[in-house]
């Protein structure tokens, strides 16, 4: 089988590569370290991208920009697929108000040009879509909650389990990032209703593992990791800490694109992420690193929250498990700080060597 993973030097579409390079496939990643021009060096991912073409098999990655329609269209004319792991992203709620032509560009055009490439050059492809949560906006948090010591709760029982796939995605306040992940959203969606590609997508909570490039402004838990590990001061955005996220790791998101791939619902949507077992505030994970690591946060609290962002947000996984009932989460969130403390220990020691 042959797969494209979009984004392939990024956290999902790393794992992604190493997942179905394992299985002995061929694996073609798009990648061109965009990430370095949102985020700068630090934000980098070629180091991932070296380490992957050294340790898998029968990968390779093409340099190459989705917003290039032209490229895109003669790369999938050639390969002509049978799965397509869709990750690259402008991946940033707050970023995306400082370079909103770049980020609709890369979020929304990007992803219509490899829907119709799928569509024209490999029509029985499977098309897995990275989506995230903040297409539901702000709705969120107009479910009623209650403060507790240290984190915001869902009020109403009936809400135990999160949020849903019915929540409204319009009408609400996105970000720019949100309305762009909207657009590629509804795209996926309709090639799947409307052309009958198979496509799937996948609503991120918070997507995160040891090989997350995480930094201030996007990958919440890797960049605590990492404030912790190397004692950076890190500063809260609001909500007094109390801001709920479910965590997710990577491998535990490609396992459900493997899923969807053996038995794909074509325009199907599913929330993913960490669910109730998963979820914790940005105080509870700062206390949580401490306990495993030892490594105490210098942290203060900022006046502003982030705006349209979620003060609550758990991913209701009823629905991916009764339609994939062979997949469910793996990797608790205890297990995934200490594999992030570890790695980030990893590389300091590396570079005091």
């Amino acid at each position: 089988m042959r797969v494209i993973v979009t984004g392939s030097s990024g956290l999902i579409g790393s794992a992604a590569v190493r997942h179905w390079d394992a299985l002995g496939d061929e694996v073609i990643g798009i990648d061109n370290d965009m990430r370095a021009t949102f985020f700068g060096p630090d934000g980098s991912t070629k180091w991932n991208q070296t380490r992957l073409e050294a340790e898998t098999q029968n990968f390779r990655t093409v340099s190459l920009d989705i917003r290039d329609r032209v490229g895109v269209l003669a790369l999938f004319e050639k390969e002509s697929p049978d799965l397509i792991i869709h990750c690259a992203a402008q991946p940033s709620h707050d970023k995306a108000a400082a370079i909103p032509f770049l980020d609709f560009e890369v979020n929304a055009n990007g992803t219509l040009n490899l829907l119709e490439a799928t569509r024209q050059f490999a029509p029985e492809a499977v098309f897995c879509h990275m989506s995230t949560n903040k297409v539901y906006g702000d709705a969120p948090n107009e479910l009623p909650l209650q403060e507790l010591p240290t984190r915001w709760e869902y009020a109403d029982e009936a809400d135990y389990n999160g949020i849903s796939e019915s929540c409204r995605i319009d009408q609400t306040m996105h970000s720019l990032f949100g309305a762009s992940k909207t657009a590629a959203d509804v795209l996926a969606q309709e090639y799947g209703k409307y052309f009958g590609v198979k496509t799937g997508i996948f609503r991120g909570g918070c997507l995160t593992g040891a090989s997350h490039s995480g930094v201030e402004l996007h990958g919440f838990l890797s960049y605590l990791v990492h404030v912790a590990v190397t004692g950076k001061p890190y500063t809260i955005f609001g909500y007094k800490g109390k801001q709920v996220r479910d965590q997710i790791e990577c491998s535990d998101v490609v396992k459900a694109f493997e899923a969807f791939s053996k038995n794909p619902r074509p325009g199907e949507v599913y929330n993913i992420g960490g669910g109730r077992n998963n979820a914790a505030s940005v105080l509870e994970c700062i206390d949580k690193i401490a306990d495993i690591s030892g490594h105490r946060i210098n942290w203060t609290l900022g006046d502003d929250n982030r705006k349209g962002d979620h003060i609550c947000y758990i991913s209701d996984l009823a629905k991916l498990r009764r339609d994939y009932p062979e997949w469910d989460i793996r990797v608790s969130l205890d297990e995934i700080l200490r594999q992030m403390i570890a790695s980030e220990e990893s590389k300091l020691a590396a570079t005091k060597a």
